[in-house]
């Protein structure tokens, strides 16, 4: 492991035990009368219901070819076993990427307040999907499978963690679902999951409880969006706040995939997941 590579290792152990930000639960605090308002607006289910189709349009909205280009590969693959520097560099340039349209459209959305939500989250979470993916893409990670899509939903259970508690175990589902795809069990898994016979190994992120969490989350981060003309400005800011959160977890979560896949740090153990 060169110096570059310790320096990213010991980042991802900070991210790792990193509390969630606060700003969220303090806004929540001071503005519980608007968070309630905008949780009505806002219910889990739209959020449910937002996932569900966000992660297909995401899939399709993630081109390929600026990072093989950029990259200096003719597959995605290559990314794998390149340079770390390089990934690094290209993921910055998706994650400076994301930030601005989410900046753009949270303004855009936010100044007509509350009825502005209402395409506002959807929009924002399709966004976070197809961040993930696209930062997948630049550590060599094409994600197509059904537990490629299992690790971009934790990935985003991991950035929209409202706790310790949450975070820990968005992390840990997170090592339980690599493990899966590094051994290449999820069919047996799955077929474990359909005959109700499985233990925790058959995990993972269901999109009910990822939409519960997330409509926590967001609905602290966005409280003062529902004030018009205010909301452009919150709107804005939540959504870069919220955008750079998932970038950080993707990058962390494909950084860590790199180091372990070329060999450079133990592959992580067969961890039973928390629910």
């Amino acid at each position: 492991m060169n110096k570059y590579e310790k320096e990213q290792y010991k980042a991802i152990i900070k991210w790792k035990e990193k509390k969630p930000s606060v700003m969220s639960r303090l806004t929540g605090r001071a503005l519980k009368p608007l968070s309630w308002t905008v949780e009505r607006v806002i219910p889990p289910r739209a959020i449910q219901g937002a996932l569900t189709g966000a992660d297909w349009i995401a899939q399709g909205l993630t081109d390929t070819e600026d990072i093989k280009r950029d990259g200096k590969v003719n597959q995605i693959s290559e990314l794998r076993h390149k340079d770390l520097q390089l990934s690094d560099k290209l993921a910055n340039e998706v994650h400076n990427w994301a930030n601005g349209i989410a900046l753009a459209e949270g303004a855009a959305t936010g100044a007509s307040g509350l009825p502005g939500m209402a395409v506002d989250i959807p929009a924002l979470i399709t966004m976070c999907l197809r961040a993930i993916h696209k930062i997948g893409l630049c550590y060599g990670y094409e994600c197509k499978t059904q537990s490629d899509k299992q690790l971009v939903y934790g990935i985003l259970s991991v950035a929209g963690a409202n706790n310790v508690h949450e975070k820990v175990v968005a992390l840990a589902n997170i090592q339980a679902i690599k493990v899966i795809i590094a051994k290449n069990t999820w069919k047996k898994i799955a077929e474990k999951a359909a005959t109700k016979t499985a233990s925790g190994e058959a995990l993972v992120i269901t999109i009910k409880n990822l939409a519960k969490q997330l409509g926590v989350n967001l609905t602290k981060r966005k409280a003062l969006q529902a004030i018009p003309l205010v909301g452009a400005g919150v709107g804005a800011a939540m959504n870069v706040s919220f955008v750079t959160d998932v970038a950080w977890a993707a990058r962390r979560t494909f950084q860590e995939m790199w180091l372990q896949e070329n060999g450079l740090i133990i592959e992580p153990e067969v961890i039973e997941p928390c629910e």
